[in-house]
């Protein structure tokens, strides 16, 4: 069960290792874009191009769905990325059903446990597998992966690392599970760093806040969904998505937002230095390098990000 690139990973190896895969569940086809086309989830892209039984329910309590999904006779269910999932459904195979998730739980328990991990400056995070239960992320964890997080990685770098960490975690999870020797960890009920939801208020940029804490939330919504700021060009108004930036500790005296530009750079003034703007996309426009940009892009003597 599960919806993103993130979850095909885990499927496209337990297929390798010759899992018997009696079905795959991920999420209807949602209108997206301008043209409002339907679009496929990368699961169901990658289950129909492997000839996998599909189901895409749009109500998991639905009686036609729980019909269908009792008939594949699954004896343990795989969750990554997916919905939180009632009793009826995870309670139904012989051997339970266990989450796969993007944190070292109970740290991080939500939506976005790989952004927050960054944004907040951790140096580690890892990955968890466990037995769901009737509340988010709080089962007893089966195993757990750590790994370091680099002073510079971006969330889409992270990503792809426990996305593959996350992959042999599920295959190891297996053989316990299969060899009966499994010991279970209660999780505490308690905790107090928390992966909320990602809106688009969160990505806005203070740039009151001190250099560290801009430079891991940029890095931290790096490349998906991108932090943003306000931009005051020649007296108008406007936004841009900030990508990849680069820190510089020094006193200045210039006013906090400020952009110092060359013909190839690009600055911001932040209370303990600059951040050099290496990769940036203008609102209707393309993401482009710095320097590229600067080609045909002039920033005025007013221009500042508020």
């Amino acid at each position: 069960m599960g919806t993103p690139d993130f979850a095909v990973t885990i499927l496209k190896d337990l297929l390798k290792t010759k899992q018997t895969v009696v079905g795959v569940i991920t999420a209807p086809d949602r209108p997206a874009g301008r043209g409002r086309k339907l679009n496929e989830s990368a699961v169901k892209k990658f289950a129909v191009e492997n000839n996998l039984n599909l189901l895409q329910p749009t109500n998991l309590k639905d009686p036609n769905f729980l019909e269908d999904l009792a008939t594949l006779r699954p004896n343990l269910q795989i969750v990554v990325a997916f919905r939180m999932l009632p009793k009826a459904v995870w309670n139904l195979p012989e051997y339970g059903t266990f989450n796969l998730h993007a944190s070292l739980l109970p740290d991080y328990r939500g939506a976005a446990p790989i952004n927050w991990a960054i944004i907040n400056g951790e140096t580690k995070t890892g990955v968890s597998t466990f037995f769901l239960d009737d509340k988010i992320d709080t089962g007893e964890i089966i195993l757990q992966k750590e790994t370091s997080i680099a002073s510079n990685e971006t969330v889409g770098e992270l990503h792809d690392k426990l996305m593959h960490l996350g992959s042999n975690l599920v295959l190891e999870t297996l053989e316990l599970i299969k060899k009966g020797t499994v010991n279970t960890k209660t999780q505490p009920q308690k905790i107090s760093k928390v992966a909320y939801k990602i809106h688009t208020s969160t990505c806005k940029v203070d740039w009151k806040q001190p250099m560290n804490s801009i430079f891991n939330k940029i890095r931290g919504l790096n490349p998906y969904p991108a932090a943003w700021s306000n931009l005051l060009n020649e007296g108008k108004e406007t936004s841009v998505k900030l990508f990849n930036v680069e820190k510089e500790t020094i006193l200045h005296n210039v006013i906090i937002g400020e952009i110092i530009t060359d013909k190839k750079t690009m600055k911001v003034a932040v209370k303990d230095g600059y951040l050099h703007i290496k990769s940036l996309q203008l609102s209707g426009k393309k993401r482009m390098d710095t320097a590229s940009l600067l080609n045909g892009f002039t920033f005025h003597e007013d221009a500042k990000m508020f």
